[in-house]
């Protein structure tokens, strides 16, 4: 992920990364400003955590609960409970190592709770499911409202 000389990623010129080529010195400067978080979705992962979390250049680990909780045998259900203390173990290993943990969850009452006990970045929404709900909203709002036929208008 870190540009030459520390490594090998593509240096192309014009990409979003650089403002499409608007970044003055960009292939300079740019390894100063990168960040690696890596993610940590297998109950064999979480075994590992702490040896994953302190690889040189990792900059934070991102727990993925609905993944973690396929891999532990609770597909679909991230928030079952083996899973939550699963993942509330390894926010606390984490932050006694002082990486930085992240965290994506739907449930409002555990993203709270997960914000308190310390996780550095903490994704309480994702796009599709923000869009779903508010277009499921909406037709909630006109659902029964009188639709006129309008079958013969041009």
């Amino acid at each position: 992920m870190q540009y030459p000389p520390r490594g090998i990623r593509g240096v192309a010129g014009i990409t979003r990364a650089s403002r499409f080529g608007k970044v003055d010195n960009y292939a300079t400067c740019a390894d100063e400003e990168l960040c690696l978080i890596v993610q940590v979705e297998t109950a064999e992962a979480l075994e590992q955590l702490e040896e994953i979390a302190m690889i040189e250049g990792v900059d934070g680990v991102f727990i993925g609960p609905s993944d973690l909780s396929a891999s532990m045998g609770f597909p679909g259900q991230p928030d079952h409970s083996q899973v939550i203390e699963a993942i509330e173990g390894a926010i606390d290993r984490l932050i006694t190592l002082g990486v930085p943990v992240g965290i994506l969850s739907l449930n409002k009452e555990f993203s709270r709770r997960c914000i308190k006990m310390g996780t550095s970045f903490t994704a309480v929404g994702v796009d599709i499911a923000m869009l779903v709900d508010g277009a499921t909203e909406l037709r909630e709002k006109f659902r029964g409202e009188i639709i006129h036929d309008v079958s013969g208008a041009c």
